[in-house]
């Protein structure tokens, strides 16, 4: 495989995978930053916890139950338990989630990242 292709698969990677790191949780809640490249993708998820998502820098569009909102610096948008929503970033964008209850899955792995299981 050439440099080009390697630095393709590189760039499509961290389109898909957004860095994610807690902040702080609680018994319930819990808080993590997101770090997205443009053009990334999230498709369509849902989850029991409420979350709240803040944009701390960047452009990204919220796709809620199919709908798409325009969000940037500044910006914060509830989504209630269970509501299917999917991400495209438009910009680099940095996010701050708040879940309540605390999503274990993120807990358990930001913690292998910190043991040096990652």
């Amino acid at each position: 495989m050439n440099d080009e292709m390697k630095d393709q698969q590189t760039q499509k990677a961290n389109q898909e995978n957004p860095t994610i790191e807690t902040v702080v949780h609680g018994k319930t809640m819990y808080q993590m930053m997101a770090t997205l490249a443009a053009g990334s993708h999230m498709p369509a998820h849902s989850h029991p916890q409420e979350q709240i998502v803040h944009i701390l820098e960047g452009k990204m569009r919220l796709i809620v139950d199919g709908e798409p909102h325009e969000l940037s610096t500044g910006d914060s948008f509830y989504l209630a338990s269970n509501v299917p929503h999917g991400v495209e970033t438009v910009l680099p964008t940095r996010v701050l989630d708040t879940f309540s209850p605390p999503r274990n899955d993120y807990l358990a792995i930001d913690q292998k990242a910190r043991h040096g299981a990652l």
